[in-house]
């Protein structure tokens, strides 16, 4: 669940800002390509911490949360969500933004001369020529939001039954005498689930790009 909630919240972001850095030239687009890609070079504790800094229940993001909509995010399974979609993010925008890049943008201005419109343009040629970007980051998301551990123990603690991912599970295992075995077999599960989303981006990102000619 905290998984395909990272990908669902994180996907579209993902696919918005990978557009923006492929096919616009704006004032702070530099800022915004540094900003996005910050959770892959800090520690995972430290997003956590700024995590808990901006959507903590006294955070102006948390605060203005909670008070206008009741809404509390830290130490709850939306926020372990929101830590892991963050951690993922730069993975699902440098998957869509490489296939974006491959892409002829000739083909967009050539639709647009002939007269297609924004929403055609977009439906028609960019999100197809995208297509093998957004599968290949939404599986390879997916297989490392199973993996986060940092950022979510930092930001929504580990509540078993609430906010207790798969590696939590395993740290939780290795403080009790005599976890080893369960640490173990819950790391197998996490090594099958990694391979199998490893091959299966792989296996199919070549074959949409195949399809769609990248």
């Amino acid at each position: 669940m905290v998984a395909t909630r990272a990908v669902g919240f994180g996907l579209p972001v993902a696919m918005l800002a990978a557009w923006l850095l492929a096919r616009k030239r704006f004032p702070g687009r530099m800022v915004l390509d540094v900003v996005t890609h910050m959770p892959v070079v800090l520690p995972p504790v430290v997003t956590g911490w700024l995590l808990l800094l901006l959507f903590g229940v006294r955070g102006p993001v948390g605060a203005w949360l909670y008070q206008a909509f009741g809404v509390r995010l830290v130490f709850t399974t939306a926020g372990a969500s929101l830590a892991c979609a963050v951690m993922v993010f730069p993975l699902m925008l440098r998957a869509i933004r490489q296939s974006l890049d491959a892409a002829d943008p000739g083909l967009e201005q050539a639709a647009r001369s002939l007269g297609a419109g924004s929403w055609d343009r977009l439906t028609s040629i960019t999100l197809p020529l995208a297509a093998p970007g957004i599968l290949v980051g939404a599986i390879t998301g997916f297989a490392a939001s199973l993996g986060e551990f940092g950022a979510v123990i930092t930001f929504a603690a580990s509540i078993p039954g609430k906010t207790e991912t798969l590696p939590l599970a395993i740290y939780a295992a290795l403080q009790v005498p005599g976890g080893e075995a369960v640490a173990a077999r819950l790391s197998l599960v996490s090594i099958a689930l990694a391979v199998i989303g490893l091959g299966a981006a792989e296996m199919l990102g070549r074959r949409l790009r195949a399809r769609v000619g990248l």
